[in-house]
């Protein structure tokens, strides 16, 4: 399958940036695209599925073994002319300074992927020459095959250009120029969300004309079409015995507040028998009825907890049936939301759900962030779990059911509600990692379908 990474020497060197406007002028060209993003980043993928229409999907080295990676991967790569997979940070950053686990680097090179490098070249001339040599020779077989220079002037560009190819036999692939009012922003969490930023498609139109007209997209396709094959085992399906021949049906809150999922995540539910409902915590009244199960995603309560706040027939609706042992996995910002109080950007503490006790709280900087394994107290067969934090919110009660351990480190905390059926906490869960979380999920909604089965038949 055809396929490139667009990589960078750090974080803010417009490597998103640069990976909408490439996949906007790559549909725009009628081509059929999928992409990826390195990482457990859930914001970037979610401006990649703007552009091309479907869902782009995460890559991570951590989460997963490489088996399931190129597995993943090469499903979405299905019936597509092209994908496009975004790196994160710096190419070699990742899990730890002693290793390249988790790092971009890493997944081009489980992945077969070509790399093209970008470099912010702002203020910069002959000094581009030994940092991108730097990073050409910094490991055997890096995978990088060319860059891209941004935020620099065509006037100046050719010289580079040159000067580059003629030094580093390496090909650069184009530049892009200071489009400051194109590029996509940040904020107190990092990225803003799609849906935050007016005129996004007209915006990502502009970018494409751009690059059409600065990058050589034709040699960007050629690279790609480099690619190998992917070698792998296909991966088995947990199942889960309906013998009712019927779907379970789960609820997940998708709305401005909540919408950090893994697209993975929810198609291995689909796989296994779910029947998938969003609901919106902000706009409907109530949970959606006869559902086996809820999940509360992360995303940013913080910016509506007023909107949250004033929707009491649906905070009483979570609290009523998750009290009624509803099976609930809430993550991070869904966490939040199930406190008795949770803080707004603005100093105030409005009342939520009530299920967690105490209040969730805004920090000056990120809390705990991250990826971490996962390992509970008790012992309910689940084994360890890889996940990762991200949040400049704290919680006065944020469970003490698992240890979470930093991995390359000695550092580790409590964390997590484990009780009954209720599993909230600020980590957030990637299923293909451990697959005995979905299925230990879906075994304890089938038995809630069937104890309001036999209430509903005693009523009769």
């Amino acid at each position: 399958m055809s396929r490139v990474m667009i990589a960078a020497i750090s974080s803010g060197s417009g490597k998103t940036t640069i990976t909408c406007g490439l996949l906007q002028a790559l549909v725009n060209r009628k081509l059929k695209v999928s992409s990826f993003k390195c990482g457990p980043d859930y914001i970037d993928p979610m401006f990649h599925t703007k552009v091309i229409k479907t869902k782009s999907k995460n890559l991570d080295s951590f989460f997963y073994d490489e088996n399931t990676l190129k597995y993943l991967m090469d499903k979405s790569m299905k019936n597509t002319d092209i994908s496009i997979i975004e790196g994160a940070m710096g190419f070699y950053d990742g899990l730890s300074t002693s290793s390249f686990k988790g790092t971009s680097y890493e997944i081009s090179k489980i992945t077969k992927t070509p790399v093209i490098l970008v470099v912010n070249a702002k203020g910069m001339s002959r000094s581009i020459v030994p940092m991108i040599k730097g990073f050409l020779e910094y490991v055997e077989n890096s995978n990088i095959k060319g860059v891209i220079l941004n935020e620099i002037s065509k006037m100046i560009y050719k010289d580079i250009k040159d000067l580059i190819e003629e030094e580093l036999n390496i090909k650069v692939f184009g530049y892009v120029p200071n489009i400051k009012d194109l590029t996509i922003e940040s904020r107190h969490l990092g990225l803003i969300t799609p849906s935050e930023v007016k005129n996004l498609e007209e915006k990502l139109n502009k970018l494409a004309e751009v690059l059409e007209e600065t990058l050589d997209i034709d040699k960007i396709i050629s690279l790609a079409n480099t690619s190998k094959k992917l070698d792998y085992e296909k991966i088995n399906v947990p199942k889960i015995n309906l013998k009712d021949n019927k779907k379970i049906k789960i609820a997940i809150a998708y709305d401005e507040a909540f919408c950090f999922y893994y697209e993975d995540n929810i198609n291995l539910l689909k796989k296994m028998g779910v029947e998938i409902v969003y609901f919106s915590p902000i706009h409907d009244k109530f949970l959606p009825k006869n559902i086996n199960g809820l999940i509360l995603g992360g995303g940013y309560p913080e910016l509506y907890a007023k909107e949250l706040s004033n929707n009491k027939s649906m905070k009483e609706s979570i609290y009523n049936e998750i009290n009624n042992g509803l099976i609930t996995i809430a993550e991070c910002g869904g966490f939040m939301y199930l406190h008795q109080e949770m803080e707004d950007m603005e100093g105030n503490f409005r009342k939520v759900c009530g299920v967690i006790p105490g209040r969730s709280f805004r920090t000056p900087k990120l809390t705990r962030f991250g990826y971490i394994t996962l390992t509970e107290k008790k012992d309910s067969g689940l084994g360890e779990i890889p996940a990762h934090e991200f949040h400049y919110f704290d919680s006065t009660d944020c469970g003490t059911d698992f240890h979470a351990s930093k991995p390359a480190s000695t550092r580790g905390w409590d964390c997590m509600h484990y009780e009954g059926r209720l599993m909230a906490g600020f980590p957030h869960l990637y299923y293909y990692g451990n697959p005995k979380v979905p299925v230990h999920f879906l075994k304890n909604a089938l038995e809630y379908k069937k104890e309001r089965r036999q209430k509903k038949d005693a009523e009769i």
